[in-house]
C-alpha cells in the first residue's frame, strides 16, 4: 500500500541542530555553583585496598568533597548491583573506581586526586575465560550469587567465576551425530571492542538538601537510569528527576548507569552541583565493551552437506563486573541464535559469561550475535572446504525455507531466508567473479533479527493554534526515531511531517519508556504514538461531528483537517472549539518480546583483496541484502545499513582492545583503531521488501542488520583469498601475514 508520507525520502529534524552546534549534551549543561569531579582508578587489575589517606586533599582549598567506598559502600548495576560506587575494599580491574573528588575546578580536582595515597597489597588475577574458569583459578568475587541481582541457572556449571550462564536445547542431540557421516570441531576467538563514539560519557548530578536530585547524562534510557539511581541509594525513584538529552552515539555504550553513581554521590556530600566528564582515555580504561569471546563448536553433516546437529559452546570474557549488563540472566542474546538461519535437526547451545580481572563488559551493537554468527558462519566454511563443496551451495543445502522453524524451535510467520541469501549472490555476481583473480577471496555470512519491546509512554498535544507536538520519553542518538516520528503522525492525520514538532520529555513528565537499543524505538515508541494519535482523534471527534453536523464514524481526516459532507474544520479550529489545548497521554504495556514472534533476514556477501607480500586486506565491496517490512524514511534506513557495515568491518579487520594482564595497550583514539573514510569500500544494498512488519505501517527492524554478519563474510572472504583458514578476529595484516607465512613454511615442508 502507497503512503503519502511514509517511506518519502526525509532529512532528520535534529540534524541542523547537530550540525550548527545549537544542540545541547550533557557536558554543554552548567548550573550555578557547579562543582567539577574526579576518579581515582586503580592502577592494578586485583587488589586489596589496604589503606586511603585523603587528608590532603580534602584539606586543599576549593576541595569541596572526597568520596571513598568504606565511608559510602554503595552498590550500583543495570540487573546485578556488583559493581561498588567506589571500591570498598578490593579493585578488580585496572581502572576500577577508588575515591572521587569534587572540587572548584576541573584542574584542582586533578590536583587533589595527585594528593590522595593508597596502600593495595596485590592479589592473583585472571584475564581470560580459560584461566577464569579453572577450578583453582582465583576469585574476581568471593560470593557472586550474594549480589542483589544476581542470577543461577539450574543447570549452571560448578565452576569458578561465572557471573551469568544460559543453555538452549532443541531435537534430539545424539541421535544427529549418529546420523552425521562426519563430526567437525572447531574454536573460534572474537576480540574485546570500544563502541568508538564521538561523545565520552558525561554527567551532571544535583541533589538538594531535601533529598530531590535532578541529573543530567549521556545515558539512552532515563528511567532505567533513574531506577537504577534509587536502587543504588535506596531512595523513591520519583525523587530522581532525569533530563532526556542529545547523545553523542551509542552503539549500545549509553546504556548503563556508568558515573552517574559518582555524581549523586559527590553532589550529596558537596552539597553543590557536580559535573563528570569522562577524557578518552578513561573511556578505553574503564568504559564496558564488547564482550571478547571464546567459541568452541561441534557439528555433523552427512556426505551430501546437511547439517545434522550442532553443539555450541560460548564463553564471553563479561570482565570485572556484571552491572553493564541489562537482561536479568546476564547473558547475551546473541548466543542463542547460532545458526538461526539454517535447518539444524538437534542443537544444544550454552553461553557462559565468565568474570575476569579486565573491563567489564556491556551491550554493544547486537550483543553476543557478531561473535556467534563469526564462528558459526566460519564452520561453515571449513566443513564445506572440506566436503569439496562450494561455501555458497553447502548454504543453498542448509538454509531455512518457507514453513521452516528456527534452530531452537522458533516458528516465524515469514521466512525469506533463502530468498534473501540469493539475493546477495545475485548481487554480489559471487558465481560469476569468485576464482577469478589471485589473492580475491569472496565469503558469505547470514543472520536474522526481529524487534524488541518494552513498555513505553507518550503525549500528543494540540495547541490552541493548531499545532501538534509529539511529546516523547526518550532522545535520539542516531537510530531517527524523531523523524520517523513526524512522518507517522504525518500519515496518520494526513498532514506534513515538517509541522509536527517533537519535544523530550524528562522523567518527571511521562510515566515510563524501556529506552532505545535492540532494534525497538521505531517499533515500540512508533505503537505507542499511534495510540496516541488515536486517542487524540477520539478526543476531538465528539466536537467535530457536533460542529460538522454527523456522526463520528463518517469524519474523514484529510490535509490536516477534518471533514464531512463537504465541510472541514481545520486543527486550529477544533482546538478552539475544545476552548483550550487538547493532550492525548498514552502508557502502552508491551512485551519485551512481540507475542507473535517474527524476523527478518540478512544475507552478505563481501569481496577482498589480499597482499600476499604483507597480508593487508582490502575490502573491496559488501553487498547486503535485507528483507524488509515497510522502510518509513529510506534516507534513514540505508543511513542505518551503511553505518552497521562499516562498524561490522572494524570488528572485522582493526578493532581490538587489546590487553596485557589487563592493562588497555590503546589509552587514545591515535591507538585504538576503528575504521574511517579511506577504509570504506564500495556498499551495495539489496532491499527485498514485504507488506508484513511488526511495527506501525508494517515497519520493520534494520539497526543492527548489517554490522552482525559482515565480520564473518569479510572474514570468510580472507580465508578464501589466502587459502588458510581465519579462526580469530581481527583479520589484521600483521595476522594474514602469520598465516601466509604458516602456509609456505607447510608447503616448502
Amino acid at each position: 500500500m502507497a503512503h503519502k508520507f511514509v517511506g518519502q525520502p526525509t532529512a532528520r529534524m535534529e540534524g541542523p541542530d547537530k550540525v550548527t552546534g545549537a544542540a545541547r549534551y550533557a557536558a554543554d549543561y552548567v548550573l550555578p555553583g557547579m562543582a567539577w569531579g574526579r576518579i581515582l582508578r586503580s592502577p592494578y587489575p586485583h587488589a586489596r585496598i589496604v589503606s586511603i589517606d585523603a587528608s590532603a586533599a580534602r584539606a586543599l582549598p576549593g576541595v569541596y568533597a572526597v568520596v571513598t567506598g568504606k565511608e559510602h559502600p554503595y552498590y550500583a548495576g543495570r540487573a546485578v548491583r556488583d559493581h561498588a560506587v567506589l571500591a570498598v575494599d578490593t579493585v578488580r580491574f585496572v581502572g576500577d573506581r577508588v575515591a572521587a573528588v569534587a572540587a572548584q575546578t576541573r584542574e584542582l580536582a586533578e590536583q587533589a586526586l595527585s594528593l590522595i595515597e593508597v596502600e593495595y597489597e596485590e592479589l592473583p588475577a585472571v584475564f581470560d575465560v580459560d584461566a577464569a574458569l579453572r577450578p583453582d583459578a582465583p576469585r574476581v568475587h568471593e560470593d557472586p550469587k550474594s549480589y542483589p541481582g544476581a542470577f543461577t541457572h539450574p543447570a549452571e556449571p560448578k565452576v569458578p567465576n561465572v557471573c551469568g550462564y544460559m543453555r538452549w536445547q532443541h531435537g534430539d542431540l545424539d541421535a544427529g551425530f549418529a546420523q552425521a557421516d562426519q563430526v567437525f570441531e572447531h574454536t573460534f576467538h572474537t576480540p574485546t571492542e570500544h563502541h568508538g563514539y564521538i561523545e565520552p560519557h558525561a554527567v551532571l548530578a544535583s541533589v538538594q538538601a531535601d533529598g530531590r536530585a535532578e541529573v543530567w547524562a549521556s545515558n539512552k534510557s532515563p528511567y532505567m537510569l533513574r531506577a537504577q539511581l534509587a536502587a543504588c541509594f535506596g531512595v523513591e525513584a520519583a525523587s530522581i528527576r532525569l533530563h532526556n538529552l542529545h547523545i553523542g552515539g551509542d552503539f549500545g555504550g549509553k546504556g548503563s548507569q556508568m558515573e552517574a553513581p559518582v555524581a549523586y554521590l559527590l553532589s550529596r556530600e558537596a552539597g553543590r552541583p557536580v559535573k563528570l566528564v569522562m577524557s578518552y582515555t578513561e573511556e578505553l580504561m574503564a568504559a564496558n565493551a564488547r564482550h571478547a569471546a571464546r567459541i568452541d563448536i561441534k557439528t555433523g553433516v552427512r556426505r551430501d552437506g546437511t547439517i545434522t546437529a550442532m553443539h555450541v559452546d560460548l564463553k564471553f570474557n563479561g570482565g570485572a563486573y556484571g552491572a553493564y549488563k541489562p537482561m536479568p540472566n546476564l547473558n547475551l542474546h546473541g548466543a542463542d541464535q547460532a545458526a538461526s538461519c539454517y535447518r539444524v535437526p538437534a542443537i544444544d547451545i550454552h553461553s557462559t559469561v565468565v568474570y575476569t580481572n579486565t573491563i567489564p563488559g556491556g551491550h554493544m551493537r547486537s550483543p553476543g550475535c557478531p561473535q556467534t554468527m563469526f564462528a558459526v558462519e566460519a564452520q561453515f566454511d571449513l566443513i564445506a572446504r572440506a566436503l569439496g563443496m562450494d561455501p555458497a551451495q553447502f548454504r543453498r543445502r542448509n538454509v531455512l525455507q518457507a514453513g521452516d522453524a528456527s534452530a531452537t524451535g522458533v516458528q516465524w510467520p515469514t521466512v525469506r531466508a533463502a530468498e534473501t541469501l540469493e539475493a546477495a549472490l545475485r548481487e554480489s555476481g559471487y558465481f560469476e567473479r569468485r576464482g577469478r583473480e589471485p589473492n580475491v577471496g569472496f565469503g558469505i555470512a547470514m543472520y536474522e533479527r526481529g524487534v524488541v519491546g518494552g513498555d513505553s509512554s507518550c503525549a500528543l498535544e494540540l495547541s490552541p493554534d493548531g499545532q501538534v507536538t509529539v511529546v516523547l520519553p526518550i532522545g535520539d542518538p542516531g537510530q531517527g526515531t524523531f523523524t520517523a516520528v513526524q512522518q507517522f503522525v504525518g500519515e496518520a492525520l494526513d498532514m506534513s511531517p515538517a509541522e509536527v514538532r517533537i519535544r523530550i520529555a524528562d522523567t518527571d513528565e511521562l510515566p515510563f519508556d524501556f529506552g532505545v537499543g535492540g532494534c525497538r524505538t521505531t517499533y515500540a515508541v512508533g505503537q505507542t504514538v499511534m495510540s496516541a494519535v488515536a486517542a487524540l482523534r477520539e478526543k476531538l471527534a465528539p466536537l467535530a461531528a457536533q460542529a460538522l453536523g454527523c456522526a463520528p464514524d463518517v469524519l474523514a481526516w484529510e490535509g490536516g483537517q477534518v471533514s464531512a459532507g463537504g465541510r472541514a474544520l481545520t486543527l486550529a479550529e477544533l482546538a478552539a472549539l475544545s476552548g483550550g489545548p487538547v493532550t492525548a497521554q498514552v502508557y502502552q504495556k508491551l512485551g519485551l518480546f512481540p507475542e507473535q514472534p517474527d524476523t527478518n533476514f540478512t544475507a552478505q556477501v563481501a569481496e577482498v583483496a589480499v597482499d600476499p607480500e604483507t597480508g593487508q586486506v582490502t575490502v573491496r565491496r559488501i553487498t547486503s541484502a535485507h528483507d524488509v517490512g515497510t522502510i518509513v524514511n529510506p534516507v534513514g534506513h540505508q543511513g542505518q545499513i551503511e553505518g552497521a557495515m562499516l562498524m561490522g568491518l572494524g570488528f572485522a579487520l582493526m578493532s581490538e582492545h587489546r590487553m596485557d594482564d589487563g592493562q588497555p595497550l590503546a589509552l587514545h583514539l591515535g591507538d585504538y583503531k576503528i575504521p574511517c573514510i579511506a577504509d570504506i569500500p564500495e556498499l551495495n544494498t539489496v532491499l527485498l521488501e514485504r507488506p508484513q512488519g511488526p511495527g506501525p505501517f508494517n515497519c520493520g527492524p534494520i539497526a543492527e542488520a548489517a554490522n552482525v554478519p559482515a565480520p564473518a563474510a569479510i572474514a570468510n572472504a580472507v580465508a578464501d583469498a589466502i587459502g588458510a583458514p581465519i579462526m580469530q578476529l581481527p583479520v589484521s595484516a600483521e595476522r594474514v601475514y602469520g598465516l601466509l607465512q604458516q602456509r609456505r613454511r607447510s608447503q616448502a615442508a
